[in-house]
């Protein structure tokens, strides 16, 4: 797998089901965890889809619920591979919800997973290149990069061992947060 490369579009993955009264909430919408399962669910199968091997979750960017989703509602869930690294992907995944009677779509969430290629053993393996064809897939490509290019330079700041909050006590001035620190 070392050379080989697979085109974005070999990648998607569409899912629909009809939500049901079980999978609503004590509100009546269609609870988030079920739609994060579902999310989980499709992720895998399509990092898998790419892999060709077993899949794992190593984390989730960006779960903004946009839209509640209704008992009744035709919920689809359009995925593919926006990154490969060396062993892991990111998955994009749109979710839009349909009423049945009227046709009306509402885009409900778009969130990004990282998945990891496993062998047999459960040791990361080597997963095949991506292949972009158009602007979208090239600007998915780059916010992929920047969202990790973020994440590390967040975690080497704040997760220092030389950390010093008292070097951010004013930007926390705007915020509602009060200080009461014991030293």
């Amino acid at each position: 797998m070392k050379n080989s490369y697979k085109h974005v579009e070999d990648t998607r993955i569409t899912i629909s089901e009809l939500m049901l009264p079980s999978h609503a909430n004590f509100s009546g919408k269609i609870h988030g965890g079920y739609i994060l399962n579902l999310m989980d669910q499709i992720a895998f199968a399509c990092a898998s889809k790419h892999s060709g091997t077993y899949c794992v979750t190593a984390s989730v960017d960006t779960v903004d619920f946009l839209n509640s989703i209704e008992v009744g509602e035709l919920v689809t869930m359009k995925a593919s591979i926006n990154y490969v690294g060396r062993t892991s992907m990111v998955v994009g995944i749109r979710v839009e919800s349909q009423n049945i009677q009227t046709g009306t779509i509402n885009h409900c969430n778009s969130s990004y997973f990282t998945m990891v290629a496993k062998n047999e053993e459960g040791k990361n393996v080597v997963v095949p290149g991506l292949i972009v064809n158009d602007n979208l897939e090239v600007r998915r490509f780059l916010k992929a990069v920047k969202r990790i290019e973020m994440k590390r330079k967040r975690r080497e700041e704040f997760d220092a061992e030389d950390f010093i909050p008292e070097n951010y006590l004013k930007d926390l001035e705007k915020h509602n947060v009060k200080i009461e620190l014991n030293d």
